[in-house]
């Protein structure tokens, strides 16, 4: 082991060891966490017969974002290997909820260890997988080493290294390094993910580009009886425009209600929907928007379908409507976008045909920013005065709207396939 593996070692085992009691007072005092702290320090209960198949191959997602990508991976690679066993783990609670809603029941689905080395082998001893893939930029050294060192084989799939990732990765070059060279594919997103992990250390013989696997979800979750289930929630009975600001981030909210004042004065039946990023803002951005002259309602608040409806601005305060909500926008602005926090996934209101906008720094979605722009339903906003007149442009030209956001819809069409080959490269590496 190089000495970069070995401090990295001794600082992940310090850190873990200093923070595991205040970690175990949180959730005894709290009771959040309760149901993951145990697998996540690398604690499991026995999974046979619950996983029974051969090959075994464990899958790693943190959050809801990777979740979504390797659905139509796991799909793909059960159809190949229908005898193979599929663990899948998350992080995060919501990622935990949304894989075991969108899982079938013979997925078990478990939280993952931190990468403390005890922690790592504990889970990689009672789980046995053939197969350790990790979703997109789930690089975890410790975890990754002692799966080499144990003989099963690891995997990158939907790999994207933003620009920023790929800056922080070269600062620990030798041990990414290290950690690189010992895994066996790096199945990336686009030539610029894969030119990253080449320069990060990963052998250029074992890079392949395959795609985004998510645009293949994208498309199936565009179910157009979705629409007017979702106007009846949010009380639209009738054609007023709804401008819909999705993944909004702390700071972009006053830009996008400045806009929105400004777009009301020329269109003032416009509803403006608000989804923030963190729903745990919601009561913050309320009281922000009442503070500056507005009435606003929580999703949660609107009973009857939407009947008492009777704000113009209304704050998305739950988990998993937003994709759902996009399909009642008439033009959507994509956050993460607007201050230097990397971007959010513009290709989820692309599906239902919509013109979508985005500020100018979106580094962590370059691939979906190029499809977007490469057929035009994609538009880049500078600042907030920009994405007014971009706003009122589209609720004011209904046939520009349908037809900006037809190209959106297109460039998705025109990148399926993606989980497929992902899964071919999984299916090939277990072949030897």
């Amino acid at each position: 082991m190089n000495p970069a593996c070995l401090g990295y070692l001794g600082i992940t085992s310090g850190l873990f060891l200093l923070a595991l009691p205040y970690a175990l007072l949180y959730t005894k005092l709290t009771g959040r966490y309760r149901s993951s702290i145990a697998q996540r320090i690398g604690i499991y209960p026995p999974l046979n017969p619950l996983v029974s198949g051969s090959p075994r191959i464990w899958f790693h997602a943190v959050s809801m974002g990777e979740v979504n990508a390797a659905v139509p991976i796991i799909e793909a690679i059960r159809e190949m290997t229908p005898r193979c066993a599929v663990i899948l783990s998350t992080a995060t609670e919501h990622g935990q909820e949304l894989a075991k809603n969108r899982l079938p029941d013979d997925v078990t689905c478990i939280y993952a260890p931190v990468d403390f080395f005890l922690s790592a082998a504990f889970a990689l001893r009672r789980i046995k997988p053939d197969l350790l893939v990790c979703l997109e930029t789930e690089l975890w050294p410790n975890w990754l080493m002692i799966a080499h060192q144990m003989g099963i084989k690891t995997a990158i799939v939907n790999g994207r290294i933003s620009e920023r990732s790929g800056k922080r990765y070269m600062k620990i070059r030798p041990l990414m390094r290290e950690v690189l060279k010992s895994m066996n594919i790096f199945s990336m997103i686009q030539q610029s993910d894969a030119q990253r992990i080449q320069d990060i250390g990963a052998p250029p013989e074992k890079i392949q580009v395959n795609g985004n696997a998510k645009y293949d979800l994208l498309i199936r979750q565009s179910d157009s009886r979705i629409q007017p289930v979702i106007r009846r929630m949010f009380g639209i009975n009738g054609n007023e425009p709804v401008f819909l600001a999705g993944s909004t981030r702390h700071s972009e909210e006053e830009i996008i209600l400045d806009a929105y004042r400004n777009v009301i004065r020329s269109a003032p039946d416009t509803l403006l929907i608000i989804a923030p990023r963190h729903v745990e803002r919601s009561r913050h951005i309320e009281k922000f928007i009442t503070e500056r002259g507005l009435t606003c309602q929580l999703r949660t608040r609107l009973e009857n379908n939407g009947a008492n409806r009777t704000a113009p601005v209304i704050i998305i305060d739950t988990m998993g409507e937003l994709q759902a909500a996009y399909s009642i926008a008439t033009v959507v602005f994509c956050g993460g976008s607007l201050a230097p926090l990397g971007g959010q996934n513009i290709l989820e209101p692309a599906v239902w045909a919509k013109p979508v906008l985005y500020g100018p720094y979106m580094e962590d979605f370059l691939d979906a920013r190029n499809l977007l722009e490469s057929t035009g339903g994609g538009i880049a906003v500078k600042d907030g005065h920009d994405l007014a007149e971009k706003v009122l442009f589209f609720i004011t030209r209904p046939d520009q709207a349908e037809k900006t956001g037809n190209a959106a819809r297109k460039a998705v069409e025109m990148n399926q396939g993606a989980a497929r080959k992902h899964a071919e490269a999984i299916y090939h590496l277990l072949r030897g």
